[in-house]
């Protein structure tokens, strides 16, 4: 006994929708698995893809997706699936892959991808290792998103810390939490030195939508004393132009790090995030073959 390749899950797919009801794609691969293949063993039904995911549920996932270009099923609404008028004039015993794959809708479906150049386009021509780098790409790049937004919600005091611990992981020397009021607009003083002869200042502005603008970059300026002529300001927003101006004509050296900047900074450094799945991609080692 073995598990069903993806385009043997066609007929009980369409078995399961034939009745035009609006279901969940859970509910559809739950049911799929208990009416088809529950008298599979269960260390077959509990074996896992690379990436962790059960390997059943992933095949049936995939001869869903294949099944919707072929235009047999349809998604009326997001994480919902139902049967077509094709779908339903089927005979679902005889519909394979190569049916599927020949069908009007599944070429119209990738002549429409290939006009507007969509991801599956790239993926049909793509490498493995190009699929490998893609894939990482898009998981970086929501993890990201995910982190300015959990850093535009969390306490502007915490956010400073944050901040300061950040430029710590990026190898700064001691760094001096000022005090919550009274601090004249510096959130910190970083020592660059282990002597505390170099210091800098530390602005940081845990902003949702409004923009930092010259005034703000004024203030700060204004309050660094007269022991420095280094800052850095942190804002999960970011800069107006004015502000941006201000920085540079600056007789100070200032660093401006907005939002994308500084979720770029967490993700190198390993703040705020942790890594949850390690792959090994093996090649053949040619020097092993050679007979001395």
């Amino acid at each position: 006994m073995k598990l069903p390749k993806f385009h043997e899950t066609f007929y009980p797919i369409l078995e399961i929708l034939k009745n035009a009801k609006i279901i969940s794609t859970r509910e559809l691969i739950n049911e799929v698995v208990s009416q088809y293949y529950s008298d599979l063993p269960q260390e077959l039904l509990d074996q896992k893809t690379k990436s962790g995911d059960v390997l059943i549920n992933n095949r049936i996932a995939w001869g869903k997706s294949y099944l919707k270009k072929g235009g047999f099923i349809h998604y009326p609404e997001r994480g919902m699936v139902q049967i077509t008028e094709k779908g339903k004039n089927s005979n679902t015993q005889q519909v394979d892959l190569k049916e599927v794959e020949n069908s009007s809708n599944f070429l119209e479906f990738y002549q429409d991808e290939k006009k507007s150049e969509s991801p599956d386009e790239n993926i049909k021509y793509s490498s493995p290792q190009d699929l490998i780098d893609t894939g990482f790409s898009e998981i970086e790049l929501q993890a990201k998103n995910e982190l300015l937004e959990k850093l535009k919600s969390i306490d502007p005091y915490y956010f400073e810390k944050v901040i300061l611990l950040l430029l710590k992981k990026m190898g700064y020397g001691d760094i001096i939490e000022t005090k919550k009021s009274g601090d004249g607009g510096i959130d910190g003083i970083i020592n660059e030195d282990k002597l505390g002869l170099e210091k800098i200042y530390l602005q940081a502005k845990r902003y949702t939508e409004n923009k930092i603008r010259e005034k703000d970059i004024r203030n700060f300026i204004g309050a660094m004393s007269g022991d420095t002529q280094k800052g850095v300001f942190v804002t999960t927003s970011n800069f107006d132009d004015a502000a941006k101006t201000k920085a540079r004509e600056a007789h100070h050296s200032i660093i401006l790090i907005n939002g994308k900047m500084l979720v770029d900074l967490m993700y190198q450094y390993d703040v705020g995030v942790q890594v949850v799945k390690t792959y090994e991609v093996k090649e053949i080692d040619d020097d092993f073959f050679i007979e001395n």
